[in-house]
This record gives C-alpha cells, structure tokens and sequence, in this order.
C-alpha cells in the first residue's frame, strides 16, 4: 500500500511538472505573437470622446473621426495594426479605463501633465495646440506683455489656468466653470481677456468680433497617447511611428486638413525637434 501511495504521489508530481511547463511554454507563445500586450492581439481598442471636433468627434454616420483619430490610425497602420476601434467614454473616466485595462490606449488630445502621468503613460506627444489671449479691441491688451496687471479669465483646471498662473505673474487670473462664462465677463467689461483653446477662440472672435492678442504653443503639456504602465515595448513602438509619421509629412497633411489657418509647430515638421 505504501509502494502503490507513492507511485500514484510520483505520477502526480510529473503530470503537475509537465502542466506548468506547457502552461508556462504557452504564455511565452502568447506574449510573442502579443508583443504590445494588447486585449487582443492584432486588434486596437481606444478610449475616445464623441464630440471634440475637430480632434475626436462622431460624424453623422456614426464612425469617429477627426485629427486624433486620423492620425492615431496612421500610426497603428505603422505598427501592423488595422483594426482599431474608438469607444466614446466621458472625459475623467478615460484615464482610468486606459489604467485597469478596458482599454489599450485613450486617444483624445489628452495632454500630459504629471499628474495624469501618476496613472497612466503616455508616448511622445503628437499635437501641441496653440493657446490664445482673446480679447476686446478697446482693453489695452496687445500682447502678453501687456497683460499685466489686467483681468484675465480661464477655465478652472485646464491647462491654461496651469500656464496663466505660471508665466503671468502679475496678471489677475479669474477663475470661471466654463468658457461661456468667460466670454460673458469679456464682452461686459468686468474681464480684460480670456485665455483659452485656439479653436474654440477662433469661434468666439468670429461671433463677437473679438481679437487675438497672443497665440502660445502649449509644449508645457502636449497630447500624447495614453496607455496603461509599464508596457515599454507598446510605447516605445507607438513612439517610433509617431515620430516616422512626422518626418515623412502625414502629420502636416493631416494637420492641415483639419486645422486650416491654424498656427503649425515647427517641432512636428519633417526636420522638426
């Protein structure tokens, strides 16, 4: 009885040897025909937003489109990826989503910023955007210099209240919840200028008759991909293609598709730094 007890104790501990060996020889399979650690291999699932045109936005059929999208699919395309699909999440929830995994990437001008950077990681940034100083003709705002000791209104917690705070140091920053109410102070006299995105500025000097007063690259936080940590391989083969997309002139071309008349970065130029 002892004898066959052991025997049967070998055999299980040979069976139990073989499993992990073939469980372990088929994890290595997979992570080489999975090199970027995806959900699926092959396949690229990307956090979004529906309605940031001209960045991330949903067109009348539905499909998601717009600089962003364009361009992130260009660089996928370099990774020997062509199927990628955009899913429309809530701003604050992308971070997060892109950090435990529903998500391979988040791709919606997200600009990287420490403080996001303690969740997820980000590649190489892709799109500085231009920040402007609006303004009334009559404000004695002409130039950044001249917004001293003026009234200058941003967005709380966006990234030109971080700049404004920063860089204009004897400006009187206020704070407002949106750029409406922004606007509202401009155009009734209680705020010398707003600080807010080229884009949308484009659209309030047009409706208001407002000026520009200054137009600021914000290479403090471009956008970048954002992508779960610790995932060096996928990073650093985004990167390559994001900097290949650049140097051969799919990002001018797309860049100038979607942001006719806009300022263009030297840095994302083909011999660009």
């Amino acid at each position: 009885m002892k004898s066959h007890n052991h025997l049967y104790n070998l055999a299980a501990a040979l069976f139990a040897s073989v499993t992990l060996c073939t469980f372990s020889l088929s994890a290595h399979a997979a992570s080489d025909s999975n090199p970027y650690g995806l959900i699926e291999p092959g396949h690229l699932r990307v956090a979004s937003l529906g309605d940031a045109k001209p960045y991330t936005f949903t067109d009348q059929n539905g499909n998601f489109t717009g600089f962003d999208v364009e361009f992130f699919k260009n660089v996928a395309h370099r990774l020997g990826i062509d199927q990628v699909d955009f899913i429309g999440q809530d701003f604050s929830a992308i971070l997060p989503a892109v950090a435990n995994g529903q998500y391979d990437a988040g791709v919606a001008a997200i600009g990287i910023t420490p403080a996001r950077a303690k969740t997820v990681d980000f590649s190489t940034g892709y799109l500085a955007g231009y920040l402007t100083v609006l303004t009334r003709s009559d404000s004695g705002v002409k130039n950044v210099q001249t917004l001293a000791k003026h009234r200058l209104g941003v967005v709380q917690g966006t990234l030109q209240e971080n700049y404004a705070v920063q860089h204009f140091t004897q400006t009187d920053v206020v704070r407002f919840p949106d750029n409406n109410a922004a606007i509202s102070g401009l155009n009734n006299g209680t705020l010398d200028a707003v600080f807010l995105d080229y884009e949308a500025a484009k659209s309030y000097a047009e409706r208001f008759k407002l000026v520009s007063a200054a137009d600021i690259p914000s290479f403090d936080a471009p956008a970048g991909v954002a992508i779960a940590k610790d995932k060096p391989a996928f990073k650093a083969a985004l990167d390559k293609a994001i900097k290949a997309a650049m140097q051969d002139g799919t990002w001018k071309q797309l860049y100038e598709k979607w942001f006719p008349g806009s300022p263009m970065p030297k840095q994302y130029l083909p011999g660009g730094q």
